[in-house]
């Protein structure tokens, strides 16, 4: 399965109720990264008429720590929806022996 060798980044949109409305791979990637372009990422958003949105993405390598490159996009995507009224509940980072919670370690 390509998810355990190359990094994905996928979205999840909800509605205000927090029901899924939609979910997106937003890029399929190297082993040691991947693109998640706030543009792309907002514009599903739009279609699915998103109210909040839960970005995730795997770690090929096992490291569950996110990168810094992996903070600032997070930033830039609550920044940018926000200013649409559309809220990032969390970004989870995969691995296949356990996750980590932007949201869980108050960074989000």
């Amino acid at each position: 399965h390509t998810f355990d060798w190359t990094e994905e980044f996928i979205i999840l949109c909800l509605n205000q109720g927090n029901k899924v409305v939609g979910f997106y791979k937003v890029s399929s990637g190297g082993i040691s990264g991947t693109v998640a372009d706030p543009k792309v990422i907002l514009t599903v958003a739009l279609n699915c008429a998103a109210s909040k949105l839960i970005l995730a993405h795997n770690h090929p390598s096992g490291n569950l720590q996110p990168s810094r490159a992996d903070e600032e996009v997070t930033q830039k995507i609550k920044q940018a929806a926000g200013y649409l009224d559309i809220k990032v509940l969390d970004h989870i980072i995969l691995t296949d022996e356990s996750y980590y919670s932007f949201s869980d370690e108050g960074m989000i």
